[in-house]
């Protein structure tokens, strides 16, 4: 009764935005940097993502950032990845200084990752209690999102669509941006650097941590294996898998986009501070991809900690829940940085 109760509530939650667009699907090779026009583009993408996940450092790198520009507390920098829409290139973040009464003497800073469609005030909140508490939060805003949204786009379509080239491009960009942060928070001589991701934000926070040892502690807020099944089953995508379904199989889209996946990464972030966060009611990051996913944190015996939410993804955001859940990230960050 209660499942059924948090699941009406969620599919309300959801039917609220009303601007979702169901897309053509393309393989997006151009993104890829693959010619197109193939007589075979299926098998021509998933030979470049086999090649990205034979050497992810190669693919995860990026020259270290060094055109940054601090306006009050907005920092500025050029994105690694240069796209054809402009305003996507350069990268902000929103900076709000530890409340110098609780930071110690230790220089502790926390990236934070929204979620998808996040506006520009999502996360704000809560980098303002990371920074009551003693912590350096830096929110970062998503490749195609708010200030680097397209004027054209209502959305940000752009990070996840059915077009799958697009996507992976997209995802990458974001992990690269968050790595050009840690560049300048290493600059200042932060000492102590966390990470924290929410839903689309999560996956992303966990591919930047594997590939970044200066990354001390992460939160995983919604977590889930693989990419493609999410987008395949979650309440959030049905519009993307419209565009998706009918060219390609969820089995082929897994392996496409497991570069952009947590799922191969998990003994990259072994003898780091962590926290899985999944909800327990969850329709848009399944139940069940979120404890396969802790399962095999446990068969891998990777020390992990976990916190369960008792609702869905979309009422995370909605109280009492939102304040639990900032609990959970919260406490676990100041303790472990």
């Amino acid at each position: 009764m209660i499942g059924r109760f948090f699941h009406a509530w969620e599919r309300r939650l959801a039917s609220v935005d009303t601007n979702r667009v169901v897309r053509p699907f393309e393989w997006g090779e151009d993104w890829l940097g693959l010619a197109a026009g193939s007589p075979d583009p299926a098998a021509n993408v998933l030979a470049w993502a086999r090649a990205a996940m034979a050497d992810t450092e190669r693919f995860y790198h990026a020259d270290r950032g060094t055109a940054f520009e601090r306006q009050g507390d907005v920092l500025r920098f050029p994105s690694a990845v240069t796209t054809p829409e402009p305003v996507n290139n350069t990268v902000e973040v929103r900076i709000f200084p530890a409340d110098p009464r609780r930071s110690r003497t230790k220089r502790r800073a926390v990236v934070v990752l929204p979620q998808w469609n996040s506006d520009s005030e999502g996360h704000v909140g809560l980098c303002r209690v990371l920074a009551r508490f003693g912590l350096t939060a830096l929110r970062l805003s998503l490749p195609y999102h708010d200030a680097r949204k397209p004027a054209d786009l209502q959305r940000a379509d752009y990070i996840v669509s059915s077009n799958v080239g697009r996507t992976l491009h997209a995802n990458r960009q974001a992990v690269l941006d968050a790595r050009r942060t840690v560049d300048w928070l290493e600059r200042e001589g932060f000492e102590h650097v966390g990470i924290l991701g929410t839903s689309l934000g999560s996956c992303l926070a966990m591919l930047t941590m594997a590939h970044d040892a200066r990354i001390k502690a992460g939160v995983f807020n919604h977590v889930s294996p693989y990419f493609a099944d999410v987008v395949w089953r979650g309440l959030s995508t049905r519009h993307v898998r419209a565009g998706l379904e009918g060219h390609i199989t969820l089995d082929a889209l897994r392996e496409i986009w497991l570069p952009i996946s947590p799922w191969p990464f998990i003994e990259r972030v072994r003898g780091r501070g962590i926290r899985l966060i999944y909800a327990l009611f969850d329709e848009t990051f399944p139940v069940d991809l979120s404890r396969m996913f802790l399962a095999e944190f446990d068969r891998r015996q990777v020390p992990h900690d976990v916190a369960r939410l008792p609702c869905g993804h979309y009422t995370t955001g909605k109280a009492p829940f939102k304040f639990l859940d900032g609990y959970y990230l919260t406490e676990f960050l100041v303790r472990s940085l």
